[in-house]
């Protein structure tokens, strides 16, 4: 593992010289975390209490892309590998480790073999009752990954060729062909492991009573939109863990509302996606909280903009450059409560991805207009494209993540119509934005977030024909050879080179269009202990080792 928290060290690094690159106003750019913690004695029992700003849409991680499901289960749930959380862990770095599996090696570019730890056992409750996971487990899960329908996450596997169960304890992955991902991909918090015996008696797993994983935690109750409470796993594998007895999480739409229970000692962390607090309201909570700990860092999530490229009017590369020299990100920075001005511009690969992401002062000249407003050029290069008054187009997105969001939004149109595009705004209900608009359901134009992954891969496989997330419909050779290229090539620093390309292609065309992500601050109180912030949904897997002294 020595190689890969090398690489972590340098993604710190990079994601700091990216952002003052870009020339980001008024941030600081440093990764900045918490101390090291003190030497302690870990205290058991407790309850951790936090917030979601969403109900989580089902709880079958095959059947939908929502966060709001990942992150719940990631209370319950297992995976082979997963990504190392942890005060020792700078927020935007990504190490991996394991989980159920004990080790693995690669045997040739498309063999994989894992050991499993022994003794790891599903929740005690029916129909599993408790038995050992085994080998047959993650080959039902992963090939029910793979053949169910409606899994959008299907693409992170897709490359999977044949999974065996050598023995109780071995399994064997083969892939199609080299992929030098596939260790991201099976640390990603779509990757949980789930029990047969749980899909065949309630047919899916959508359900809370299905609810059953290897995880720290077992959901002891759901009720719908307003709380799900979680209480310690008695069997979970890993020794002396969790330290806290449970985890409640009550659901609260209105940032507001959530903003004053937490400022109320109603949560034991920042109130938003993340556990943070949006700066706009640290100076009032500060006072109010003495010896609050904080850390900053990168989001990965960020807004984009992709139209349907072979429908008038994107069918010029002219009008998408026209979009971008448009818009504005620095303006979202600026009126983000969440950031005030502090974040980096993204490329395809967000600025979150330390040295996967390129600098925007290393794109194609094209490329790095998108990401300097100049309205009157903007107005040019519609008229060359034929469209000297503008045009009025649909834009579709949901207002499911929220009031910040929604003026993010507004100032995305704002933008445009000062260019000369008018919109037609239609607004999704957000299980059926998840369900539709993100895998090109939807007729010129969508706004929205994207930020789910933290490998790089992810970003740039939906621009492949045939992925269910090419929502733009992009099909370019060029492009194509160099995503696979990238896949097969196991070496970092040809890998990122390619990258790199990758990132200069799809901005010189104007795939998409990309703002910024915002530096966010995240928040604890002072009696939570051993934890630390991090990009990722893996709520439960940076809460089961902290611990709770008052």
């Amino acid at each position: 593992m020595t190689d890969r928290e090398g690489v972590s060290r340098r993604d710190a690094l990079k994601l700091a010289g990216a952002a003052l690159a870009a020339g980001v106003s008024g941030a600081s750019v440093d990764v900045g975390r918490p101390g090291p913690a003190a030497a302690q004695t870990p205290k058991r029992g407790g309850i951790f209490r936090i917030c979601a700003g969403l109900d989580p849409v089902g709880f079958d991680p095959h059947q939908t892309l929502a966060f709001s499901t990942m992150t719940m289960l990631s209370f319950t749930h297992s995976r082979l590998l997963k990504v190392k959380a942890g005060p020792a862990v700078r927020p935007g770095t990504y190490p991996i480790e394991t989980d159920v599996a004990e080790s693995w090696t690669r045997t040739g570019d498309t063999t994989y073999v894992f050991k499993l730890r022994r003794g790891v056992r599903w929740h005690p409750k029916p129909p599993v009752n408790g038995r050992e996971l085994t080998a047959d487990d993650v080959k039902y899960t992963y090939e029910r990954f793979l053949s169910i329908k409606g899994n959008g996450n299907r693409p992170t596997l897709e490359d999977v060729d044949k999974i065996e169960a050598l023995d109780r304890y071995t399994v064997k992955f083969t892939l199609k062909e080299p992929f030098a991902w596939f260790l991201d991909a099976l640390a990603s918090t779509s990757a949980w492991l789930v029990a047969r015996e749980a899909v065949e008696k309630f047919g899916d797993l959508k359900r809370a009573e299905a609810v059953i994983g290897t995880g720290p935690w077992m959901l002891e109750r759901y009720e719908p939109n307003v709380k799900l409470t979680f209480v310690r796993n008695p069997s979970y594998f890993v020794a002396g863990l969790p330290y806290a007895d449970g985890v409640d999480v009550a659901v609260d739409a209105d940032p507001s509302s959530r903003f004053a229970s937490w400022v109320a000692g109603r949560y034991d962390f920042g109130p938003e996606y993340q556990q943070v607090v949006r700066r706009l309201d640290l100076d009032v909570a500060r006072p109010r909280k003495p010896g609050l700990q904080t850390a900053e860092y990168i989001w990965f999530t960020g807004g984009y903009t992709a139209c349907k490229l072979d429908q008038e009017p994107f069918k010029d590369v002219r009008v998408r450059r026209a979009l971008g020299r448009a818009s504005n990100w620095r303006e979202f920075l600026e009126a983000s409560p969440f950031s005030l001005g502090h974040g980096a511009p993204n490329p395809t690969v967000p600025a979150a991805a330390g040295e996967w992401s390129i600098p925007i002062d290393q794109l194609t000249p094209e490329g790095r207009e998108l990401y300097e407003q100049d309205v009157p050029a903007a107005k040019r290069l519609l008229a060359e494209a034929g469209y000297p008054g503008g045009f009025r187009v649909p834009v579709e997105t949901t207002a499911g993540y929220g009031p910040d969001f929604m003026d993010r939004v507004q100032i995305a149109l704002k933008n445009w119509k000062a260019a000369g595009i008018e919109t037609d705004l239609k607004l999704k209900e957000f299980g059926a934005y998840i369900a539709s608009t993100i895998f090109g359901k939807y007729d010129k134009m969508t706004f929205g977030l994207r930020g789910a992954w933290l490998d790089a891969d992810s970003y740039l496989r939906p621009f492949l024909p045939g992925q269910p997330l090419n929502s733009a419909g992009v099909n370019d050779p060029r492009l194509n050879e160099m995503i696979l290229l990238q896949r097969r090539t196991f070496d970092v620093a040809k890998r990122r080179e390619i990258i790199y390309d990758i990132q200069r292609h799809i901005a010189q065309h104007a795939y998409a269009l990309y703002d910024a992500s915002q530096k966010v601050v995240s928040a604890w109180e002072p009696y939570v202990k051993n934890w630390s912030p991090n990009n990722g949904y893996d709520y439960g897997g940076r809460l089961m080792a902290a611990w709770i002294e008052r």
